[in-house]
């Protein structure tokens, strides 16, 4: 997995949008906030996965790999969840962003709003909706969702970096064996609609999970929640696990209840 990690990171940039994959960085190098270096792990960028023209929706999803915040689960995690939702018509961004010990919350937070107001400035160049863009995390990455979905909201009006200016609000969020922490900044209510998933057997994760969707919906806000009764930690898109293979069927149901792939309520 180090090894994909690697590739990753040193991919050179392409510049046509309609590739299929290509790097896309947050900032302009040597302009990232908090940054203690000037190496290809200062340097948070997004990696796009994108079905052909004709398939596209208008939805996109941001992928947040876990790895215990030392490293990321590009397989996993990442690539193949991409490819699930490119089989939606979903535009996946698998997102790279900053890890211990150099970088703690603060940047990971920076990382994520920012991937949102990126890809809102970009979303005519993909075809995207920028009021359709999901936030997902996976165990360390569903603790950095969390954070992001907690201090996301209305950019600086005045900002000289016009995507600054945008507003980072997710369509909906998707935590994958992990509840994150709560925050100062948390206002459950107003989560977007809100994926929970865990395996029972993962009991930090899954107990966690069960207690925030206790949260969400006593604060009024939208939760739906899945815990399988076998498992374990870091299954990721599980096509052919027989406990949980399905689990992104049952995302799927619940994005097309909340409109994530385009119609009517």
């Amino acid at each position: 997995m180090l090894r994909i990690t690697t590739l990753i990171l040193l991919a050179p940039m392409v510049a046509a949008a309609e590739e299929p994959h290509r790097n896309i960085p947050l900032w302009p190098a040597g302009q990232e906030p908090l940054a203690v270096g000037k190496g290809p792990l200062d340097q948070p960028f997004l990696t796009a996965f994108l079905p052909p023209k004709e398939k596209r929706n208008g939805s996109a999803v941001i992928i947040a790999p876990g790895g215990s915040n030392i490293m990321l689960m590009y397989g996993l995690e990442g690539i193949e969840v991409a490819e699930r939702f490119n089989e939606w018509g979903t535009c996946a961004f698998v997102l790279t962003y900053r890890l211990e010990p150099k970088y703690h919350d603060d940047a990971r937070i920076l990382d994520g709003n920012r991937a949102m107001r990126l890809l809102k400035h970009q979303a005519k160049d993909f075809g995207i909706d920028p009021n359709r863009i999901l936030f997902s995390g996976y165990s360390a990455g569903s603790t950095m969702a969390r954070n992001v979905i907690a201090n996301s909201g209305p950019g600086d009006a005045n900002a000289a970096d016009p995507i600054d200016r945008l507003d980072s609000t997710a369509h909906t969020l998707l935590m994958v064996y992990g509840p994150g922490r709560p925050t100062a900044k948390e206002n459950l209510k107003n989560f977007p609609p809100t994926f929970l998933l865990s395996a029972a057997w993962d009991r930090g994760a899954a107990n966690g999970s069960a207690q925030l969707f206790l949260d969400i919906n006593r604060a009024g806000g939208v939760a739906e929640i899945h815990l399988f009764q076998r498992g374990r930690h870091g299954f990721g898109a599980a096509t052919k696990s027989p406990e949980y293979g399905h689990w992104m069927d049952i995302l799927k149901h619940f994005l097309e209840l909340n409109q994530f792939f385009g119609g009517k309520k």
